[in-house]
């Protein structure tokens, strides 16, 4: 009878035990249906946002979906063009929110934001020698390192390629007018900013200049408006313009030669051969003056010397007259 009941007390264990497995395999499969069916809920509103996003867009004249279709027409898979669309669009978002945090608030004018720049620098040559230098632009390039070449197409406009930290940018300058050894001044257009610049020489002693830089900088872009917050394009005119100063005082002055033609109003009044030969011409007039002066000033002393040479004839003649007195008296 013993071991009958103690049978009995582990059947029931036994089934007490699986019993409790039971539910804890069901309460297990109903957790991962539930979670199952929530993943699935949500992943179908993902899909309904995504859609509804799609039907605005196209209601609203199709921007994000525009987009999405031009990039699949360029060759881009379905899923790399809405990833990139969208990605855009975040940018623009961001670009937004920047600018209104730096945008200007109620009550200034529309003007676009102007960095004013001015820099004066004495150079130790001549003034003829740094005005020639500096209208040499297609050696900028190799003596500063904010320019990377420069391309005239004629003798008012130019193609700059220029770098501002790991940005290059590239500007078409117009030089408005242009008088030797005194004053250039231009306009430069780019995608990314203009400037109106202005550049005078002074003559303070035979071998000494003053250079006088002058330029108005409009930022256009993201990144050109964000560097000039820092004034990123500032420090670097800055250290050109130094380097100009450094290459143009190790210049041999006789070796230089420079574009001596003028221009006004943006056009050019006078050609770099007309000026050579105007002052070539000026150059030889000045010889012949002097050497007029010269033949002058020779003719003045003959003329001195035949006045004077009766008198001192006369002279003698008078001496020897009141000689002979005396002995004609004795």
């Amino acid at each position: 009878m013993a071991d009958t009941k103690t049978d009995t007390d582990k059947g029931d264990a036994t089934e007490q035990a699986g019993s409790g497995l039971d539910a804890l395999r069901e309460e297990l499969v109903d957790y991962l249906g539930a979670q199952a069916e929530h993943l699935v809920e949500k992943t179908g509103e993902k899909l309904s946002g995504l859609t509804q996003q799609l039907l605005d867009s196209a209601d609203n004249g199709g921007g994000f979906l525009t987009g999405v279709g031009s990039r699949i027409l360029k060759g881009e898979s379905p899923l790399k063009a809405v990833v990139s669309q969208k990605a855009g669009d975040v940018k623009d978002k961001v670009v937004e929110g920047v600018k209104s945090l730096f945008g200007k608030s109620k009550g200034r004018s529309d003007r676009p934001k102007m960095t004013n720049i001015i820099e004066v620098l004495d150079i130790g040559q001549p003034l003829r020698t740094t005005y020639d230098q500096w209208t040499q632009y297609d050696k900028f390039s190799g003596f500063t390192k904010g320019v990377l070449s420069v391309s005239q197409s004629d003798e008012v406009t130019s193609d700059w390629k220029l770098k501002v930290g790991p940005s290059k940018r590239g500007y078409k300058a117009h030089v408005q007018e242009q008088i030797p050894d005194q004053r250039i001044v231009w306009n430069s257009e780019g995608p990314k900013g203009t400037t109106h610049g202005a550049v005078t020489f002074h003559e303070l002693a035979p071998t000494l200049t003053r250079v006088v830089l002058v330029v108005e900088y409009f930022p256009a872009g993201f990144f050109e408006k964000t560097g000039n917050i820092w004034r990123a394009q500032g420090r670097r005119l800055r250290l050109d313009f130094k380097h100009f100063q450094r290459y143009v005082s190790f210049q041999d002055p006789d070796e230089v030669e420079g574009w001596r033609g003028e221009i006004r109003d943006g056009e050019v009044v006078r050609s770099h051969e007309e000026a050579v030969e105007e002052e070539q011409r000026e150059a030889e007039e000045g010889e012949e003056g002097e050497g007029d002066e010269e033949e002058y000033e020779d003719e003045y002393e003959d003329e001195d010397e035949d006045e004077e040479a009766p008198d001192e004839e006369g002279d003698y003649e008078d001496e020897e007259e009141e000689d002979e007195e005396d002995e004609e008296e004795r």
